[in-house]
């Protein structure tokens, strides 16, 4: 199985067999650092969207493995401020770096990065598309925290419309047999396109508009952010602001094993209280996106098979 020189685009374009052995790879190198294994090699991060742990973690990935990163935090100071091009400015990137890491806020960016690009793209996000690498450290999160990926219950709640977090990992658990409750107001519910694909699939899932509808059956509760910047009308996203906020009353009944997850940033979605308690896993799945993307960068750059 070789990665090397691979893009990073979509979590469909992964197998179960890759999927598996990238996680396998990041849980080496968490336990085994290499801190000169990608000595020499050049990161840019071309963040056309505000991010703070997805640009971080991976700054964070290439510093610990010895490598450099060049590029932006805000578009605005990059010559896109002059009306260039994305395709002109990667032909000019791909020639300063060795992998290109990009977060833009139209769907199908990162296709287009990729498409003129000599040096591997990794998609950090694209619109309300896809996010493959938070995907793949959700599973990290999961298979760390249950043992194993398969034959779970697993819960998504919020904004599962414009949530390009649940649409990946939706994908990605389509190949573990995991049984999913999308849980959302009727205007953010998970898109169709997604639900066919689970349906060729043949994945279990149902839609449901309460936590309390399905909580008590839950191993994992993935809880998501309204995005607000998503709304093309913002009275459409004062309706459902605060549809949705776990308490630590509402964690009385549920199963020990249960954990909360959350991509982050959280506004008002899970409540401060329910930090303390022992089903609250998301500040703990924010830091394995370091093995993660290392494990990426390092395959990519064809260092690791």
């Amino acid at each position: 199985m070789s990665f090397k020189g691979k893009d990073i685009i979509s979590i469909n374009e992964l197998s179960k067999a890759e999927i598996i052995h990238i996680l396998e790879v990041a849980k080496s190198l968490e336990s085994r650092p290499k801190p000169n294994l990608l000595n020499g090699k050049v990161l840019a991060a071309l963040f056309f969207e505000p991010s703070t742990r997805t640009r971080l973690s991976f700054e964070s990935a290439m510093s610990k493995l010895g490598g450099k990163v060049v590029g932006f935090a805000d578009p605005s100071v990059s010559s896109v401020k002059k009306g260039e091009t994305l395709s002109d400015t990667i032909k000019i990137v791909e020639r300063y770096a060795d992998v290109i890491v990009m977060r833009h806020p139209l769907e199908g960016s990162a296709r287009v990065a990729s498409d003129v690009s000599d040096v591997p793209v990794i998609n950090a996000g694209d619109g309300a598309n896809q996010h493959p690498t938070q995907t793949l450290l959700d599973l990290y999160t999961i298979k760390k925290i249950q043992g194993h990926i398969s034959n779970l219950n697993i819960a998504m709640v919020g904004d599962l419309k414009y949530g390009r977090t649940t649409h990946s990992l939706a994908m990605a658990l389509s190949h573990f047999n995991c049984r999913l409750f999308f849980i959302s107001p009727e205007q953010l519910r998970m898109p169709s396109y997604i639900l066919e694909e689970l349906d060729k699939k043949n994945v279990e899932y149902s839609e449901h508009t309460q936590i309390e509808e399905v909580i008590k059956n839950a191993d994992i509760l993935y809880s998501t952010r309204i995005q607000k910047e998503r709304f093309p009308d913002l009275a459409e996203y004062e309706k459902v602001r605060n549809v949705y906020i776990i308490t630590k009353d509402m964690l009385k009944s549920v199963k020990s094993n249960l954990k909360i997850l959350h991509p982050l940033p959280r506004v008002n979605e899970i409540s401060t209280d329910v930090d303390s308690t022992k089903y609250a896993y998301y500040f703990e799945q924010a830091a394995n996106g370091i093995p993660i993307r290392q494990a990426l960068l390092s395959l990519v750059l064809g260092k690791l098979k």
